[in-house]
């Protein structure tokens, strides 16, 4: 495993391949035929993540951390929900989260990227998921994507983490293979048959649907729509 003081700061805050600053304005949604912009939310604020329009549920609280503030969830009722799939048009794809798990429920899902049917259409399945599974004071990464023609889940029980430390965990997607990483380690891969996802919104601290709370802090979610190597990945 990569210690958390690979990381540095400076790039959490200025981005290693071209970071958008907290508080700046929202992006139009792209397309499906659209290549989306490479978007960051720092979770230093409750409102407003990365520009885009956020709704508060329960009680989640700012805290301080070693990288600047983050939103802690109780594992109960709190999460933020944020009016944008920052992924939709991207064929392929670099999904990382800066969280820190605090142990809990088994079953905890903490950042979900939901595509959203048109009006007068089924409700869409499409969507990405970053997950963790707790057993004890340990857990490990489950990251998902499920789409028409398409559904694979990166779970691997043996690469058990700590609870109680800062991580930075990330899934892309280079045009075959589907990986994950915990603090820029491969955790495992597999081919997928990936297409690029319509535009839609996030939770974060629980599932799109209000289950499997999260109880821990997020820092900052960075979304590129390309698959970076691990020595891109944001630095903390």
């Amino acid at each position: 495993m990569i210690p958390p003081a690979r990381l540095d700061r400076r790039s959490l805050l200025t981005g290693a391949v071209g970071l958008s600053l907290p508080g700046c304005a929202a992006l139009p949604a792209p397309t499906l035929h659209q290549t989306p912009p490479q978007a960051v939310w720092t979770f230093d604020r409750l409102t407003d993540i990365g520009g885009v329009a956020t709704k508060v549920e329960g009680a989640p609280v700012l805290i301080d951390s070693p990288y600047g503030r983050a939103v802690r969830f109780d594992g109960v009722d709190d999460a933020l929900f944020i009016d944008q799939h920052p992924l939709a048009g991207a064929e392929t794809f670099t999904f990382e989260a800066l969280f820190r798990p605090d142990g809990g429920a088994f079953e905890q899902r903490w950042l979900h990227l939901a595509e959203e049917a048109p009006p007068g259409q089924p409700p869409s399945q499409t969507r990405f998921l970053f997950e963790i599974r707790v057993v004890q004071d340990r857990w490990y990464l489950d990251a998902f994507t499920r789409g028409p023609g398409y559904n694979h889940t990166l779970i691997f029980p043996e690469r058990l983490h700590p609870c109680g430390q800062w991580f930075h965990v990330a899934q892309t997607f280079d045009g075959r293979l589907y990986r994950s990483y915990v603090d820029g380690v491969l955790q495992g891969e597999a081919p997928l048959a990936f297409t690029a996802q319509g535009p839609g919104r996030a939770s974060v601290g629980c599932r799109i649907n209000r289950l499997n709370y999260f109880n821990g802090a997020v820092r900052q979610a960075r979304f590129t729509p390309a698959a970076l190597p691990p020595e891109r990945f944001t630095r903390r």
